[in-house]
């Protein structure tokens, strides 16, 4: 909050100073109740509403800096001659045809890749990013890590150990290969499926397993459930239960960015479930107005827990949405490494370049359960997770193009998943075995003094434990 009080307080004294420039030396004229201000030549005058003060200040930061694709086309000329409508906005064509805007397209958006299911280029010659061989590997042995870690954890989850997980089988290339084409200054928003984008970045494998044990070292305290990582080493904020809530704040995250210039952006992750909810679209229309430099990559995987998204969309999916905010949009494979790590690149050297928000929907079944208190075989049938499971699997099909590169074999896959699966069984024993954090840290990183609401529910916890002792883990101190 403080941080953003400065940004508030930076904003009003560049308004202040730029209300006393003209607006590029432009004198605009009066009509209607409306200033109106040339911008540049094929393209709408801008209006302003004379009753705003700082008329040039505000027509300079909201108007004149405006992309141009976001700027009103010249219309054509239709059966009523030259006659328009003279809007707030920009001019708008009048026509003596009642016509209505279709609700869908012809054809469904298609789904941009690169890679076959064999592994191989789908055509030569095909528009993608190279990925150099040390990229690659790394790309792969993160997937790989990730499939071993899920297995790991849901059968921890299974055994009693912890007390909830999600795995992302079949979302392994959407995640990673989307952190492989970011830079570490740029800033995650996760939703609950992209734990892959932390393991690219560093988040150690015990420390993934000790946030889900809840252990003295988890970086959260042992405050949130299981799979709710977070790291502000590793610029990856931490997830938040609550669906969608995360954009809004992403947008005002990537306008900070903005105002500080950064040559970063915002990358907020959603499921397809989430683009339903009111926060998924205040956060793209704010994002859009704003010019906020944003990418919002929806993980559209085919369920929202039960529901599927022939019940979630009456539109063609995600990709369709972003046009009606202004926001150039694009549906990628996401079970394809490297038309992820492509659109991924793309759209962030958009965002930065242009100052502006992108949306990125991607295609990746879920193969999984929605999580451990889930059973997905009630309502969908098990020869449609086996075939996307097998057929589909995205770490599978990049391996198969790694290895057609020269760049791994045999002998590497079965060190690779040797070493990792010491790593987790260390790791689970390490994490198991250590204390909780004490029940003092409940109330500890949220104010500065607790106040008496707080200072009393600490000193009635105390005495519930001491009075039922037995209805608590022995491993948790008070102290």
């Amino acid at each position: 909050m403080a941080s953003w009080g400065r940004r508030s307080s930076g904003m009003v004294h560049h308004i202040k100073a730029l209300s006393k420039v003209e607006l590029r030396g432009k004198a605009g004229e009066m009509k209607g109740g409306w200033w109106r201000y040339p911008l540049q030549p094929g393209v709408a005058s801008a209006l302003v509403p004379r009753s705003w003060p700082c008329v040039n200040t505000m027509a300079s930061l909201f108007l004149v800096q405006r992309f141009k694709s976001s700027l009103p086309q010249k219309q054509v000329e239709d059966d009523d001659g030259d006659q328009d409508l003279d809007f707030p906005g920009g001019k708008v064509a009048y026509t003596s045809e009642m016509k209505f805007i279709s609700g869908s397209y012809d054809k469904r958006i298609p789904c941009y890749r690169v890679l076959g299911d064999d592994g191989e280029l789908i055509k030569d010659g095909s528009d993608f990013e190279k990925v150099n061989k040390e990229l690659a590997v790394k790309m792969y042995s993160d997937m790989v890590c990730l499939q071993i870690m899920d297995t790991f954890m849901y059968e921890a989850q299974r055994q009693g150990r912890i007390s909830f997980y999600m795995t992302s089988f079949g979302e392994e290339a959407a995640t990673i290969s989307s952190a492989a084409a970011l830079t570490k200054d740029d800033i995650i928003l996760p939703q609950y499926r992209e734990p892959g984008a932390l393991l690219w970045r560093g988040f150690t494998l015990q420390e993934f397993v000790n946030q889900c044990f809840g252990n003295k070292d988890d970086g959260g305290k042992g405050r949130q459930m299981p799979v709710h990582y977070g790291s502000s080493k590793h610029n990856f904020v931490t997830v938040s239960s609550p669906i969608a809530t995360q954009l809004p704040q992403a947008a005002g995250m990537a306008y900070s960015l903005k105002m500080d210039k950064k040559d970063a952006c915002v990358v907020a992750f959603i499921g397809d479930g989430g683009t339903s909810e009111g926060d998924f679209h205040a956060g793209l229309n704010f994002a859009a107005v704003m010019e906020a430099p944003v990418i919002f990559v929806c993980r559209n995987n085919g369920w929202a827990i039960s529901t599927p998204t022939s019940d979630q969309f009456r539109s063609d999916g995600v990709v369709v949405k972003g046009q009606a905010y202004g926001i150039p949009s694009i549906r990628v494979d996401g079970t394809d490494a490297l038309a992820v790590y492509s659109a991924i690149r793309a759209a962030r050297s958009m965002a930065i370049n242009e100052q502006r928000p992108v949306l990125v929907e991607s295609l990746a079944y879920r193969v999984g359960h929605h999580s451990t208190s889930d059973d997905s075989t009630k309502y969908r049938s098990l020869n449609e997770i086996e075939h996307w499971k097998t057929d589909r699997d995205p770490v599978n099909k990049f391996r198969k193009w790694v290895e057609l590169n020269g760049w791994w074999s045999e002998r590497d896959e079965a060190d690779l998943r040797s070493s990792i699966k010491k790593q987790l069984l260390k790791a689970i024993q390490v994490a198991e075995g250590m204390e909780k954090p004490p029940l003092t840290e409940l109330f500890t990183d949220v104010y500065d003094l607790p106040p008496s609401n707080l200072i009393e529910q600490e000193k009635l916890l105390r005495q519930i434990v001491n009075k039922y002792p037995r209805d608590f883990p022995s491993d948790v101190s008070l102290h």
